[in-house]
């Protein structure tokens, strides 16, 4: 390996519990690798990140392909596709098709098929989503429970369907990504999550210990931005709004999440938007934009107006809201894309374009006016597929 490689891309931006031997792989993704120096320890496993990025972007391609590609040495590019292959994460794909003289290239790939990623969706109201997914995000089996009314039966309720999702899953299962309600920590800590009762709960820790596989556990937001990303071609500086029982938003620069310093960027369900009073909120606020905007919230004022114009002044009052909170966020993070996730029938058309002129007005014209609201493509299985990508950066390096 020469010196050149070892100072290429950046280091691991990535995180696992402790007790879970996730990879010697550090975690970096597509806007992850800067010109930050490699540490020599570290430098086979930043390499093997970015074949297998290279590889799961780009598809199937020769050695010397991916020589050229990633810049790395053709001896050191043999190197790590044979070891890769030997740790079952490549495959060979067979001789390319050529017309040229000479013995065809063989072409190696991720190994999309051998191996499998669990993914659980914790938010919803009435049951929690569990699904079996393929390295490239597709769904290939589903289970739903019933959210127990019981706060205490919760934990016990998400051990039984992930021990049953893994059980289905026919192939070697990479890891288990979780999206829950709540702020968590970078360990997989549920730092607070009321619905669910927990309340500094080492749940990655719990999980790990109890089914014997990497677990990695985030906010369902920030799972889901995450999906948006790498599988519904978001930019590298974007804002996901979940609009839900609560209204939460994940937010990546640079192609990189922000927690924030108490991990809990992106909760802005609970900024009071507007000085006109408003409605009352869970939290005791009058006004908060949950209050707004939230499923339930939008939903019973929408019940409220039989008259179409009249229902289309609550939704467009809801958009504007959402523009009021979204418009600093926007102006401080030079952001060029908002994504809005939850019922289309909801947020999409009116409300959405409310938010766009919000956001018009109350930042600067010459440099947000081109900023882009759209809902998401990937419906309900948004925190799903984020799940699974929180596997796939922690386990493969691939985001």
């Amino acid at each position: 390996m020469t010196a050149s490689e070892v100072q290429r891309g950046s280091s691991s931006s990535g995180s696992a519990h402790p007790r879970t031997d996730l990879t010697s792989l550090p975690a970096t993704g597509r806007a992850r690798r800067g010109a930050a120096k490699v540490l020599p320890e570290h430098a086979r496993g930043h390499n093997r990140s970015l074949v297998l990025q290279t590889l799961f972007h780009a598809g199937a391609m020769s050695r010397a392909d991916l020589s050229r590609e990633t810049g790395l040495t053709r001896v050191t590019i043999s190197d790590l596709v044979a070891e890769l292959i030997t740790d079952g994460f490549i495959t060979e794909k067979g001789p390319r098709e050529s017309a040229r003289p000479g013995k065809p290239a063989i072409l190696v790939d991720v190994d999309r098929t051998g191996h499998r990623i669990v993914g659980i969706d914790l938010s919803g109201n009435d049951v929690f989503i569990g699904a079996i997914l393929t390295l490239d995000g597709d769904i290939v089996a589903r289970r739903e429970v019933p959210h127990p009314a019981d706060a205490a039966d919760v934990l016990d309720t998400v051990i039984d369907l992930a021990r049953a999702l893994v059980a289905d899953a026919r192939e070697p299962v990479l890891g288990i990504g979780i999206g829950t309600p709540g702020v968590i920590d970078d360990r997989g800590v549920v730092l607070t999550a009321p619905n669910l009762g927990w309340v500094g709960f080492d749940l990655e820790g719990v999980l790990v210990e109890a089914l014997g596989l990497p677990v990695l556990v985030a906010n369902d937001a920030n799972a889901a931005v995450l999906a948006e990303y790498t599988f519904g071609g978001a930019n590298e500086d974007v804002l996901l709004v979940k609009v839900g029982s609560g209204v939460g938003s994940g937010l990546l620069t640079g192609g990189q999440p922000m927690r924030g310093s108490r991990f809990a960027a992106g909760e802005i369900g609970h900024v009071t938007v507007g000085t006109d009073g408003g409605p009352q909120c869970a939290c005791g606020k009058v006004g908060c934009l949950e209050a707004w905007l939230s499923v339930p919230s939008l939903s019973a004022r929408l019940a409220q107006e039989s008259d179409p114009e009249a229902r289309s002044l609550v939704l467009r009052d809801a958009g504007e809201r959402l523009g009021i909170a979204l418009a600093p966020v926007v102006g401080a993070l030079d952001l060029s894309e908002i994504v809005l996730s939850g019922p289309p029938e909801l947020l999409d058309g009116v409300l959405a374009q409310a938010t766009v002129e919000a956001l018009r007005t109350r930042t600067l014209a010459p440099f947000h006016e081109g900023v882009q609201v759209r809902m998401t493509a990937q419906g309900q299985d948004i925190v799903l597929r984020g799940a699974a990508v929180m596997v796939l950066t922690a386990r493969l390096g691939v985001s």
